[in-house]
């Protein structure tokens, strides 16, 4: 298959996955994979299988594939094309959860300055980064992160990129508690599709939707949550983006507990949680078992509450997730008070604040812990924050 034909193929098959039809798109790529001799446009396709699987929450597959690249990218002795490869790493053990790893192959890329287009990659670098270090609980370096890749998208005028980083910002303050600004950033998300998303996928606007719900939620206002859920998931449902559908059952679930509705909540929580476990996310996992162990508090089932947290411990300490543990030491710190195992209490008391000082979550000003309930906060540009009031 000459370059050609290969450019041609690729593009059919973009073609093919623009109009939503996906397993045609990757028939056609395999084809190219199989039969070009060309490695530029190996490489090319292989770029598309990465983004396909991605979206499609086949992580391994992305990893397989990702690991190909770097071969590939190897043999065309190029700079820019490795740094290309090695993100696609990094971002295939990001979905993977594999936080360590993803940090270490960012490293890499930032490591390997190529030419313009590594310089042009680097907010893309900086962003997987602060998402990992997010997932590790590691708050101040994943603002550091974070504002450096909205530099880089500022800098090259680059509008996906800065709504991607306000989607992430917008996770980062829900986090920590700051509901104000984990609404500010999608809302900015949603603007920028808005105002130049027109040729954008749809996957952009159905990402800010999402983390709009996630705020509007964690604000009360669970009318504006589920209007922004229900339009998240249609687009999900419409492109099989099953890691958005995961998240959205999470959301719908935290909706209907938010207003004691537990019967509703509980389907929501066992959909989504089968959809995170067929695609690996295992952050994701934590959460929903967050839900099912406060909606079995809500029943006061005592025992079947501590039975979810103790999965959801074993998944946070395999991940190094801190502030997954911090929220569970506080749970059983309520049901060992509730049960009066004066012990078991004292224990996750201790437990609970070793957590806080690991994470470094308090004030620099008033000396309380960040993060205990919504307060708006103030970060500084060595990315320490402080109470706002």
């Amino acid at each position: 298959m000459g370059q050609d034909h290969t450019k041609q193929q690729i593009e059919k098959g973009l073609h093919l996955y623009q109009s939503n039809q996906t397993e045609k798109a990757l028939r056609v790529w395999m084809r190219v994979l199989e039969k070009s001799a060309d490695p530029a446009g190996r490489f090319r396709v292989l770029g598309c299988l990465i983004t396909a699987h991605a979206e499609m929450g086949r992580y391994k597959d992305m990893l397989k594939f990702a690991v190909v690249q770097i071969d590939t990218a190897r043999e065309l002795e190029d700079p820019d094309y490795l740094t290309e490869s090695y993100l696609n790493l990094a971002r295939s053990n990001e979905k993977l959860c594999e936080f360590q790893k993803t940090i270490s192959y960012c490293k890499t890329c930032l490591n390997m300055q190529g030419t313009t287009v590594s310089l042009q990659l680097n907010g893309q670098v900086s962003l997987s980064m602060g998402n990992a270090f997010l997932g590790l609980s590691i708050f101040q370096k994943a603002l550091e992160c974070f504002e450096k890749a909205l530099r880089y998208a500022h800098n090259n005028d680059d509008k996906m990129l800065e709504c991607r980083v306000c989607c992430s910002l917008g996770n980062f303050y829900a986090q920590i508690k700051d509901y104000e600004k984990a609404l500010f950033f999608p809302c900015k998300a949603a603007e920028l599709v808005n105002d130049y998303g027109k040729g954008w996928s749809l996957k952009y606007r159905a990402m800010s939707q999402y983390h709009m719900a996630v705020a509007y939620r964690k604000l009360g206002r669970l009318a504006d949550a589920m209007d922004c859920c229900e339009e998240s998931m249609k687009i999900a449902l419409q492109h099989g983006d099953r890691p958005l559908q995961a998240l959205c059952l999470l959301c719908f679930a935290d909706i209907h507990r938010s207003r004691k509705d537990v019967q509703t909540a509980f389907p929501r929580y066992d959909s989504s949680m089968s959809i995170m476990t067929e695609i690996g996310n295992r952050l994701g996992l934590i959460q929903v078992l967050l839900g099912v162990t406060k909606c079995w508090m809500i029943q006061k089932e005592l025992d079947k509450a501590l039975e979810s947290i103790e999965k959801a411990q074993e998944l946070a300490e395999g991940l190094g997730n801190k502030l997954g543990l911090l929220k569970l030491h506080c749970l059983c710190e309520r049901i060992y008070r509730t049960k009066g195992q004066q012990q078991e209490l004292r224990d996750h008391v201790v437990k609970f604040h070793e957590c806080v000082e690991e994470m470094e979550l308090y004030c620099g000003m008033c000396g309380e812990s960040i993060g205990e309930k919504n307060n708006q906060l103030q970060a500084l540009p060595c990315s320490h924050f402080f109470h706002l009031k």
